[in-house]
């Protein structure tokens, strides 16, 4: 299935350091639910699960197809890893697609030797590890770390498991406020500048809620071929 989970690519950000009071202020436990369209038509519902114990932290997400979308079976994101005081700092992340072993991805940060190694297909590429990297499951988490001086252009590196990709993202607006699933949230929303390594006819946006610990609650992609994948929000749990 041709789906981006949380179908955006990732953003490097200027962290600044957390207090001991921000830290413990952090969400024990969140549990979020999308549903997705494409081209206006059901596509798949997700389902994402984030649970800090101590300093690491686990994130689990789940993709469900809808009718004939459901055919290509679950797609599941894992990412764990430690929780530092620039943030999340995944240690090992793995995409398991249906029951088919040759679409797994599998990505482990060696943050000693400050090398990136993923597997694919059974074949190892490695590529320098640098601070602040994420991955497709950790990066929606990531944005609870976000500076409150974040300036308006800034740099996002992520691995998808098979590539490591650079975006650069802008703030297009930081009080746009949307109301979802009957809830109305104060949103930050970031699209993505075009560059060197992206698409000129490829857009991203997302919308993060200001007051829930800046988590996604609206995700828009179009891509080269025109197709719209639009993901947002139905439930949210935050402990």
């Amino acid at each position: 299935m041709r789906y981006i989970c949380v179908f955006i690519s990732a953003f490097l950000i200027s962290f600044s350091s957390l207090s001991s009071a921000q830290q413990n202020a952090l969400p024990k436990r969140i549990q979020a639910n999308y549903s997705v369209t494409k081209n206006g038509q059901p596509f798949a519902n997700v389902r994402e699960l984030f649970v800090i114990t101590g300093n690491t932290y686990q994130v689990e997400s789940v993709t469900k197809g809808i009718g004939v979308y459901a055919l290509f079976g679950e797609r599941q994101l894992t990412s764990q890893g430690d929780v530092s005081k620039l943030g999340l700092k995944p240690k090992r992340f793995e995409l398991h697609q249906g029951r088919d072993s040759k679409h797994t991805l599998i990505a482990d940060f060696d943050w000693a030797n400050k090398t990136l190694h993923m597997t694919v297909k059974g074949v190892v590429k490695d590529e320098p590890l640098t601070a602040g990297i994420q991955d497709l499951a950790s990066y929606p988490y990531q944005f609870m770390f976000l500076s409150k001086s974040l300036k308006n252009k800034f740099l996002l590196t992520m691995t998808t498991g098979k590539k490591l990709n650079l975006y650069e993202y802008k703030i297009t607006n930081s009080k746009e406020v949307l109301k979802i699933a009957g809830t109305q949230y104060s949103t930050l929303h970031l699209a993505q500048v075009a560059n060197q390594t992206a698409s000129k006819t490829d857009s991203k946006d997302l919308w993060l809620s200001v007051e829930q610990y800046y988590l996604p609650v609206r995700l828009v992609m179009v891509d080269d071929n025109g197709q719209k994948l639009e993901q947002t929000l139905t439930e949210l749990h935050v402990e």
